[in-house]
């Protein structure tokens, strides 16, 4: 990480509940953002804040932005979720915080203040202003596709740290109470359920809606509904476990609408060029410039164990240099680092599997292939109102490789008997891993046995979004992960069997008197309100199968 700046976050960057002793105007002020001021006098201020909240989703940046969006992608969720799903690697640990740092599970205050920032208070900015403008200009479908956006940032605050403020989030007032996840999520689907009625009459008419601002389909209010009804999906499944009746529920409501669900590639939500901007994947920056982003060892063991053919789509071969390269189904050799080790940069690990994203590479938000494996598992609990968990759990193998440029027969990667390999290589950095699993990718055995095979090929089809696959982890327990060498966490927590929960909230929330009451209240709506520890180790209200 070079010209990193993650210890320039402002002190008091969390929830606008705690912000009585600082310039409220200038917190909260979103450096995506331009100011009312300069939006009036360029006519961009409703569009200019529709693309902000687009850039909040997940943080990205256009060359002018130099690295300051890449570092922080970086330490809001690369070095977090990122390789905490298994996806990644690091060529470098001693160099955050001397190994002690959110790859090793010791939650770093100011990474983890970051999260929270960008995912929920910058969002937060522009939704509200877009709010305002559509109440006074009778245009509720850009209030619409605001809550839309606004729920594809927020849940990931909710899904990294638990209870948030919500339901009283536009009050005036700075001392807006949390709202339990629950309630939260009770409240999302409302607002979904609230956009997608809005948008659909737009749809139905042909009517777009932000066009020449919208970077993600522009202004095309059909995939919008798409997309709302996917996220709705998305979220109804989360909750399966903590409340059935809510999770099929929505999740009918979100295949059986008229527009429905995505289906094909083309609906995927992304964020790479539109509306006359060009954005950077953060992840090529760290991998080739930074050279410390690499493959992870838990992917590794499955897409070599699988032979899987998203493995040249997805990492590049190790270099020539190595030594301890694989010998892969391609005859080419990859090699993982290992996951929480406490190693420098060095040059065994510089030569390992780079990940083959590149500078135009999109940055995705959902793709059609999580909504069929979505499908799958609605499918496996549900038959009799979703269909058959077969169907849909090969259509999601088959979108994942059509989105990947993979031409190879599903049918025969499916009935390949193969299964996922152990991790180890020799050597001054080395490291050995017994294999994860022993599930096949064939459609058999038990209802558990199946749900293990869908998560699985969900996990590999969300690569690289590693904030859904972190999530989804915990929800189910799979895929099953090789654990972290070092955990530097454990005062916090973790533990290298269970891995991080949820994310710690950060200090700054609880360093003023009504700062203190409102995380105090906060802390007793944990556990689904029966009251925890802010600890990384504390389960969320979905989080519950055991």
């Amino acid at each position: 990480m070079k010209k990193i700046n993650q210890y320039k976050l402002l002190a008091g960057i969390c929830l606008l509940s705690f912000l009585t002793a600082c310039d409220y105007e200038r917190i909260n002020t979103n450096p995506f953002e331009m100011t009312e001021e300069e939006g009036l006098m360029d006519g961009f201020a409703v569009g200019g804040l529709v693309t902000a909240m687009e850039q909040t989703v997940f943080p990205v940046g256009t060359q002018a932005d130099d690295t300051d969006i890449i570092n922080q992608y970086q330490t809001d969720y690369h070095l977090s979720a990122d390789c905490w799903s298994g996806f990644f690697g690091q060529n470098n640990s001693t160099g955050w915080n001397s190994g002690r740092n959110n790859t090793t599970y010791f939650l770093i205050d100011s990474w983890i203040a970051g999260t929270y920032t960008r995912s929920y208070t910058n969002a937060f900015n522009s939704w509200k202003k877009l709010k305002v403008f559509s109440e006074k200009n009778d245009a509720p479908e850009i209030y619409a596709l605001a809550q839309v956006l606004k729920i594809s940032a927020w849940h990931k605050t909710l899904e990294c740290f638990g209870p948030m403020p919500y339901i009283h989030a536009a009050d005036p007032t700075m001392n807006i109470p949390f709202d339990s996840e629950k309630a939260v999520y009770t409240a999302m689907f409302q607002d979904l359920t609230d956009a997608i009625d809005v948008l659909t009459e737009k749809a139905v008419n042909g009517v777009k809606v932000m066009e020449e601002y919208d970077v993600v389909y522009a202004g095309d209010t059909k995939k919008w509904v798409k997309y709302a009804n996917s996220l709705m999906l998305r979220l109804a499944i989360r909750v399966r476990f903590a409340d059935e009746e809510m999770a099929k529920k929505y999740a009918i409501q979100a295949v059986r609408h008229s527009i429905g669900v995505m289906t094909a590639r083309d609906d995927e939500a992304q964020m790479s060029v539109g509306a006359g901007i060009t954005f950077r994947n953060n992840i090529e920056w760290l991998s080739e410039t930074y050279e410390e982003s690499r493959m992870g060892s838990s992917i590794f063991s499955y897409l070599m164990g699988y032979a899987d053919p998203r493995l040249g789509a997805y990492f590049k071969p190790v270099d020539a240099a190595s030594t301890v390269g694989q010998l892969a189904y391609d005859s080419k050799k990859y090699q993982a680092v290992p996951s929480g080790h406490t190693f420098a940069p060095n040059d065994v690990y510089k030569l390992f599997s780079k990940p083959k994203i590149e500078s135009n590479t999109p940055t995705y938000w959902l793709r059609a292939s999580e909504v069929y494996f979505l499908r799958a598992e609605a499918a496996l609990v549900w038959p009799a109102d979703f269909g058959n968990a077969a169907e849909f759990y090969k259509q999601g193998i088959e979108m994942s490789f059509q989105e990947n440029g993979v031409t190879t027969s599903v049918d025969t990667y499916m009935n390949s008997n193969k299964v996922p390999v152990k991790h180890e290589f020799t050597g001054s950095y080395a490291c050995s891993f017994p294999a994860p699993s022993t599930a096949t990718a064939k459609f058999e055995g038990s209802t558990e046995q199946k749900l293990e095979k869908i998560i699985i090929q969900k996990w590999i089809a969300l690569f690289p979004n590693g904030q859904e696959a972190w999530t989804e982890w915990r929800r189910t327990g799979y895929p099953k992960l090789n654990p972290v060498m070092v955990n530097n966490g454990s005062s916090q927590g973790a533990t290298k069997e269970s891995g991080v929960r949820r994310m710690i909230y950060p200090t700054s929330f609880y360093q003023t008197e009504d700062g203190q009451a409102i995380y105090n209240a906060a802390l007793l709506l944990l556990n689904n309100g029966q009251g925890g520890e802010d600890k990384s180790s504390t389960r969320l209200w979905w989080d519950c199968k055991r």
